[in-house]
């Protein structure tokens, strides 16, 4: 082994090894390339494979990137025999950009997915709020492929602690966290960390009250809002735990949180969300309790314990979500849905149709759907008092948590606790039942949150959090970070895998590469796909009909930085 002795020899080794990777795992730069858009000043194909795009609304604006609105600019290429990769091996890689404060979801970087097969692939940001409690991800990659297949049943990730209603589930620094009612007498609400199987890390409780309800990453930082729930909503024995909740923690790590202020006086905090780079919590209070003076609505978090109202609709502001510019509020009063106007006003955007309790926001194909009760059903927005009808889930009177994986819209229930996939129009496949805890009257598919490359879903009342994998898929489980970031998302035989600059984050459990034939008639799309429109800036997307070695991925991330 060599010996470097002195700084500059390092200096000039450390040069040389990047000459020669410039050199040599790249020496065909256009080896295997079946697309190539620069992304400078026009959308077209540089592979020589005439895979040019057609442009809708993307702002090509030079060097610095083209311009993707998240709400209705994208860029789509023809169906080609080149684009269609069968089984075998592929890469992906873009220069994609992000703003550090996001008034909407990132969405989907691109797709060339038909979503009435659930055949193709996937590769987008997953930044969902408003999955009931919880701002669920944050940022996450996703990279996926499916060709129709999804786990014969959901596996049983175990119980967190002694819980029996999974509040909330996040993505959070690697780790997927869930919020906890333990309603027992002396117990109090819990955070766990989980740890594989059926493992579960306490991550203490924060406060005396019974419950944490809604949890969100805000600042790299997890927090975590606090509630009495006393059981009646669920039809289960009243809580002897009857202390108050209201106030917002931050985790330090460890079992250590720091109180950062009681937001008003009431007893909950119901949803948490981030929206133009402040923290919002929603109260689910519209009056006073314990005959206090009024506080209700929501409020926002301006530092150390100070929370400022923001104001009430005039119906109780439960879940809160962000789309296209708008921070919006989800009521269980008459179907209330509202968007946030700044200030103190707000502007009832609702009732929603049949509707007397609004609980989910998602999402899907560019648009917004929210779940209800009491019919059970999906309604898609269409503008102020305008909503489509997207289904009724079997029979079922309440949907809960909503969210788009892998290319698909999943919906959890009430009173059977069952998990459905939305297949189109008014069609709902139910992919089973999570919760049979026999001699009760409602069983919650309440929580949601993708992890790992799986879709995890947490229940009441067994408390158990459950998976399930639909194709296959691998995820970057920590924030991708604002500004110019190098993504490579990799086909190598039976894995996936995910770059970030240069550098190997995710991989997947291995596959059969034969199940898995990804061809389909659809046209590749930049900047949209099955979740919703890109929001930001791409520049350099290159496909390969062959996977990328770690080797030519650095050398990609070095040539676009420097150019």
């Amino acid at each position: 082994m060599m010996h470097i002795e002195a700084t500059g020899n390092f200096a000039m080794t450390t040069l040389f090894v990047l000459f020669a990777l410039s050199s040599t795992s790249l020496a065909a730069p256009g080896e295997g390339l079946v697309g190539h858009w620069k992304l400078v000043d026009d959308c077209r194909d540089f592979s020589g494979r005439g895979n040019d795009a057609v442009n809708h609304g993307v702002e090509l604006a030079g060097p610095d990137g083209a311009v993707f609105d998240g709400i209705k600019a994208y860029l789509e290429v023809p169906d080609s025999d080149s684009l269609r990769l069968g089984t075998g091996d592929y890469s992906i890689a873009v220069w994609v950009h992000t703003k550090a404060e996001l008034d909407d979801v990132l969405g989907d970087i691109l797709s060339k997915y038909d979503p009435a097969t659930r055949t193709g692939v996937t590769l987008s940001i997953m930044n969902y709020a408003g999955v009931t409690s919880a701002q669920s991800n944050y940022r996450n990659l996703l990279f996926g492929i499916d060709a129709g297949r999804i786990d014969p049943e959901w596996t049983d990730c175990g119980r967190p602690g002694n819980n029996f209603y999974v509040n909330a589930l996040a993505v959070y620094d690697g780790n997927l966290y869930a919020a906890t009612w333990e309603p027992g007498q002396g117990e109090t609400g819990h955070v766990y960390r989980y740890e594989g199987g059926a493992k579960w890390t306490d991550c203490g409780s924060p406060d005396i009250c019974n419950a944490v309800n809604p949890l969100a990453v805000f600042e790299g930082k997890l927090y975590a809002g606090v509630q009495y729930y006393s059981g009646g909503g669920s039809a289960l024995p009243l809580s002897p735990n009857k202390n108050f909740g209201g106030t917002v923690y931050r985790y330090e790590g460890g079992t250590e949180w720091t109180n950062c202020g009681k937001v008003a006086d009431v007893r909950s905090i119901s949803g948490l969300a981030v929206f133009r780079g402040k923290l919002y919590a929603g109260t689910g209070c519209t009056g006073s309790w314990r005959d206090k003076p009024r506080t209700r609505g929501m409020y926002r978090y301006d530092g150390g314990q100070k929370w400022t109202s923001c104001g009430c609709p005039g119906l109780r502001v439960v879940h809160l979500a962000v789309h296209n510019g708008n921070l919006y509020g989800l009521s269980y009063d008459g179907g209330g849905f509202f968007r946030y106007d700044g200030g103190t006003d707000w502007t009832r955007l609702g009732p929603v149709p049949n509707t007397s309790q609004v609980y989910t926001f998602g999402v899907y194909q560019g648009e917004v759907h929210v779940g209800t009760w009491p019919t059970g059903s999906v309604f898609r927005y269409d503008g102020p008092q305008k909503w489509t009808h997207r289904g009724r889930l079997g029979q079922e009177k309440e949907v809960m948590a909503m969210a788009v994986y892998n290319g698909k819209l999943y919906a959890g229930t009430l009173p059977l606790a069952q998990v459905y996939r939305y297949d189109g129009n008014t069609t709902w496949t139910c992919t089973g039942q999570l919760d049979t805890t026999p001699d009760v009257r409602f069983r919650r598919a309440w929580s949601m949150a993708v992890y790992k490359g799986k879709l995890f879903c947490g229940t009441l009342p067994s408390g158990h959090v459950y998976s399930l994998e639909a194709g296959k898929s691998v995820t970057h489980d920590r924030e991708l970070a604002p500004g110019w970031r190098h993504v490579a998302a990799v086909k190598a035989g039976g894995r996936l895998k995910l770059y970030v600059d240069g550098k190997l984050v995710a991989a997947s459990s291995a596959f059969n590469r034969a199940d898995y034939n990804l061809d389909n008639q659809q046209p590749l799309k930049i900047g949209f796909g099955q979740h919703d429109y890109f929001n930001g800036k791409l520049r350099d997307l290159r496909i390969y009909n062959r996977a990328l070695d770690e080797a030519d991925i650095f050398t990609l991330s070095k040539q676009a930085a420097t150019r």
